[in-house]
């Protein structure tokens, strides 16, 4: 008689995923864990842009400004209407864009609250940018055959609550001075003949009035963001706010002369902490009290003013790093070693050194300790 076999069914297979254990690993592997599985969602999401949280913060305080002032007060209506929002963004922003946190921070927290303010008087907002100071700020620009950047700088300038704009067109054979006058905010000054970037500046200077002077070139074009640590510099008490050049200068020996006579003037003037940053460099601020200690005249040779600040006890700083070395335009007269305005600059390098050799002495800040001169002349 046969047995009839038993009917066995087999499970069904497990939809788990597979777990390494002892029988499938390799030898000499880690032990791996099951990992859960992720589904991922098909339809597209709208994402809204990031913005950090002093943003977040400074645009509620704007919208509460313009709120509170959309019944009574538009600052539209000011003779210098961003002059006007600088005002209440000072008094009202209550510490939200504070200096010490960054300027990063800061730009964000004054970008927030004009984009507040016009969203709460229920207005496109501008791209105005806030400055961290109430006291007055002249920019001066100079200008010699920049019809293609003046536009640019101009409008960079008009975000900032400025109260005076001086450009100096010398020497120009094309539209610049045209350019410029397309900015009706601006005062502008034409010369037929060529100044001179530096003789330019002493020009603005002599008609500005504002307690901060701001200093430019019409062919470096910058935004308004890297010219708030230099106003903010001068509105804390520095009196020289100066350009941070070094970082973009390089290894010492593979500089050129220019820059050895930089170093070596503020050596000489026992300012080493500066290395070779000076006020032929732009951007760079003046206090009004610089400017009636070292005078007017003095700025038409940028050495000189800087070695007159020093004398006078002026507080000098490094104010930001901007890379104007490489966005310097390239000019016939400005390439090559000893160019002509290398040998210019040199020039003014050692009216600077004579002007306080004769100040300070021959020796200026080396003193001499060791010589004993009055026994040769017995």
């Amino acid at each position: 008689m046969q047995r009839s076999k038993a009917i066995v069914k087999k499970p069904a297979p497990s939809r788990r995923l597979p777990v390494a254990g002892p029988g499938n690993r390799k030898r000499g592997k880690p032990k791996a864990h099951p990992q859960p599985l992720r589904f991922q969602r098909t339809g597209k999401r709208r994402r809204r842009p990031f913005r950090p949280r002093i943003f977040s913060q400074a645009f509620q305080a704007g919208f509460r400004a313009g709120r509170k002032d959309a019944a009574d007060y538009t600052v539209e209506n000011e003779p210098n209407p961003i002059q006007a929002l600088n005002r209440l963004w000072l008094r009202r922003a209550n510490g939200v864009g504070r200096i010490g946190a960054g300027w990063r921070r800061y730009e964000e927290a004054a970008k927030g609250y004009v984009n507040g303010y016009f969203r709460g008087k229920r207005k496109p907002p501008r791209d105005w940018l806030m400055m961290p100071t109430g006291k007055s700020v002249a920019a001066i620009v100079t200008v010699m055959n920049e019809e293609r950047t003046i536009g640019s700088v101009m409008s960079e300038l008009k975000r900032l609550p400025l109260e005076e704009i001086y450009v100096i067109v010398n020497g120009s054979s094309d539209r610049s001075f045209e350019k410029a006058r397309e900015h009706p905010s601006a005062t502008v000054l034409f010369y037929p003949e060529p100044l001179g970037h530096d003789v330019g500046r002493a020009v603005g200077a002599k008609m500005a009035q504002s307690e901060i002077l701001l200093f430019l070139d019409g062919d470096i074009q910058l935004s308004a963001e890297r010219l708030l640590p230099f106003i903010s510099a001068v509105d804390r008490g520095t009196d020289v706010a100066l350009n941070d050049i070094s970082p973009f200068l390089g290894l010492f020996y593979n500089r050129d002369q220019v820059t050895y006579m930089k170093q070596f003037l503020n050596v000489a003037l026992g300012r080493n902490d500066l290395q070779a940053n000076s006020m032929t460099a732009v951007p760079h601020a003046l206090s009004r009290r610089a400017v009636e200690t070292i005078g007017i005249a003095s700025l038409m040779v940028p050495p000189k003013a800087q070695a007159l600040a020093v004398h006078h006890g002026l507080q000098i700083r490094s104010a930001c790093s901007v890379d104007v070395v490489r966005r310097n335009r390239v000019r016939n007269n400005n390439i090559g070693p000893m160019n002509h305005v290398a040998e210019l600059i040199v020039g003014d390098h050692l009216e600077a050194l004579k002007l306080i050799g004769d100040l300070k002495g021959e020796r200026m800040a080396f003193a001499d300790t060791m010589r004993k001169r009055s026994y040769a002349w017995r």
